[in-house]
């Protein structure tokens, strides 16, 4: 009996850091889309001036990518291939509808909160792929003045 008490408490432990990390996940989403909101159509286009760089709507094709590979790679267990719904010409309200698309089909999946060990994996790489996405669009904004969201002034301390 004491066994099958662990193995339940064990199951209780992990479904609880699973829960935190897709916590993560969503503020993170939610960040990515108060950012796209505070954008203009014409700030999509920006680039960092005088430095090698794309513009701020292909770090968004990007970020919306990998939500949706890495989706599809939590759900088969294993990498598929890198693909993105968001095709030219690029729009705010393309890659606000593609943003939503991508963060409600995620959360949907993620509701149940029983992944395994390499399902999780991926979760986190999804995760840290989104953040590195904010580190480089805050460059974006600092370099074109831009204004940030409130959420990102309270996140980040921009």
């Amino acid at each position: 009996m004491i066994f099958k008490m662990v193995s339940l408490e064990q199951k209780i432990r992990g479904w609880l850091k699973i829960k935190i990390l897709v916590d993560r996940l969503l503020k993170a989403y939610n960040l990515t889309n108060d950012l796209v909101n505070n954008l203009t159509e014409d700030d999509l286009t920006l680039k960092l001036k005088n430095l090698p760089s794309n513009t701020i709507e292909n770090q968004l094709w990007c970020i919306i990518g990998a939500r949706e590979s890495y989706l599809k790679a939590i759900k088969n267990e294993g990498w598929m291939g890198f693909s993105c719904s968001l095709d030219k010409p690029f729009s705010k309200d393309k890659i606000l509808d593609c943003l939503k698309k991508s963060a409600n089909e995620t959360m949907e999946f993620l509701k149940d909160g029983d992944l395994n060990e390499k399902q999780l994996e991926l979760l986190l790489i999804l995760l840290e792929h989104e953040i590195l996405h904010h580190g480089q669009l805050i460059r974006y904004f600092y370099g074109n003045g831009l204004p940030f969201p409130e959420s990102w002034k309270e996140r980040y301390t921009v």
